[in-house]
């Protein structure tokens, strides 16, 4: 089954989607949506990385074409291929599943992806703060939602005490302050 969203929020602002992504029927008893014989259709595809292992050799052939990558899965297995993606998309089954933030971050700062890393699924504003910050830069909200709206979610804190892939610094080390104290208090500085 092909998924479509006419836009996404890429970087910070809503942008027409050339991109499907291909789902698999779960449990399919004939087997039609077995990852090693799925058919995938021509065109700029994202397809799951269930697909990507089993028909590797065919798919690496293409140019337009990127892997999503499911919250109990793991990137490792195509780390070293990172760079032939366009588009790595991690998909959240439900906004309430955290797994895909982890996998974001690894994907980041241990793997070094540096291709549009999108979030797909269900994927709510109130969770793109978050997301921007552990390295999503695309996101594909859920199509019963407003994706101008959504698109506020980015902007809702104007600062973060944490680092994370966004900020390499927390606060504390970033802030610059005025450390002239005037103590009378015979204790200080013990």
């Amino acid at each position: 089954m092909l998924e479509s969203h006419s836009q996404i929020i890429k970087g910070r602002e809503v942008v027409a989607d050339d991109w499907s992504v291909l789902r698999l029927e779960p449990e399919d008893p004939s087997g039609a949506d077995s990852p090693d014989v799925v058919i995938v259709p021509e065109g700029k595809i994202i397809v799951p990385l269930a697909v990507w292992l089993a028909q590797h050799d065919a798919l690496a052939a293409r140019t337009a074409v990127g892997v999503w990558i499911g919250a109990d899965e793991s990137a490792d297995v195509i780390k070293g291929e990172l760079d032939r993606f366009a588009v790595v998309a991690i998909d959240f089954p439900k906004f309430t599943d955290g797994r895909g933030y982890s996998i974001a971050y690894n994907l980041r700062k241990r793997l070094r992806y540096a291709g549009e890393l999108r979030a797909i699924g269900d994927v709510l504003r109130d969770q793109l703060f978050s997301m921007h910050r552990v390295g999503f830069d695309a996101y594909a909200t859920r199509p019963d939602r407003d994706i101008h709206d959504a698109l506020k979610g980015l902007t809702v804190f104007s600062e973060t005490y944490q680092a994370s892939v966004d900020q390499d610094l927390p606060l504390y080390r970033r802030a610059v302050r005025d450390v002239r104290v005037e103590n009378t208090d015979v204790g200080y500085g013990i």
